[in-house]
């Protein structure tokens, strides 16, 4: 039997709006995230992630009542992420009706934290979100690509893409799944709200190295993104927000045109 793919629309919110970036920067506002949540799950979303985009920056926890709020007009698997330091923090999260709990910053900063969530929640509940983007200085202990006649690997960056860590992708999603991951939620920096379609490379190498399910994620700008990035790579689930937020593509007509280019999804 084949797997359907997963098509999940995301909530980046900030001072309790949705809003949209570039490459993680200059956010503009895209709506109510608990009218976007209705509206999604209402269209055949398969999942919804929620990502309290500034509260690692701001030290801060994810805003509880917003999250309850949303969970409570939706009826599908809904992941949370944003500045979760600590087992209490996702606990709460899980507590005010999410499914699943996002981590990033606190995943590198503080490894033992997947195992615990693990542990405690069990695996289908931690999803490790790792933001990458390009780095051309090669060091050592990295994996190398070329690309256009240039060299670079892919490094991790957290605090909302706001700080490199030195840390190789792939060595990263090996390690998350080690930990206890029961998924990755996997965003190119450099694709982020370009609309140019997802990062292929990027993708097809950490699915091609983890062996949990892999939402791929920044840079969609139109159905065929979707078709390009399930057919040249073996991803699980494919995340977009743009699309959806300014009403050019409802669910249920990119799950259509998905269905129509052999795309197995669930309408």
């Amino acid at each position: 039997m084949t797997l359907t793919k997963r098509i999940i629309p995301c909530l980046d919110v900030k001072n309790g709006r949705v809003v949209k970036g570039l490459n993680f920067e200059s956010i503009k506002d895209a709506g109510d995230p608990v009218e976007l949540a209705a509206k999604y799950s209402n269209e055949g979303a398969d999942e919804l992630v929620f990502l309290d985009i500034t509260a690692s920056n701001e030290q801060r926890e994810t805003i509880k009542e917003l999250v309850r709020k949303v969970a409570s007009v939706i009826n599908i698997p809904f992941t949370v992420g944003g500045g979760v330091k600590s087992v209490d923090d996702a606990r709460n999260i899980l507590l005010n009706g999410a499914d699943k709990v996002g981590v990033n910053t606190s995943a590198i900063k503080t490894p033992v934290l997947v195992t615990e969530l693990m542990t405690l929640f069990g695996r289908q509940c931690v999803v490790v979100a790792i933001d990458a983007k390009r780095n051309f200085e090669i060091k050592e202990n990295v994996n190398v690509f070329s690309e256009n006649g240039k060299e670079f690997w892919f490094e991790v960056f957290i605090y909302g893409g706001k700080q490199g860590t030195g840390i190789d992708v792939i060595n990263w999603a090996k390690e998350a799944e080690k930990l206890g991951a029961g998924e990755i939620l996997l965003t190119s920096i450099d694709a982020d709200g370009t609309k140019n379609g997802y990062d292929v490379l990027l993708t097809k190498s950490i699915v091609e190295n983890a062996s949990i399910p892999v939402i791929a994620s920044g840079g969609c700008g139109k159905p065929d993104d979707m078709v390009e990035i399930f057919e040249k790579s073996n991803v699980d689930a494919a995340l977009a927000a743009s699309i959806f937020h300014y009403d050019s593509h409802g669910v249920q007509g990119v799950k259509s045109f998905l269905k129509d280019k052999k795309i197995p999804v669930r309408l």
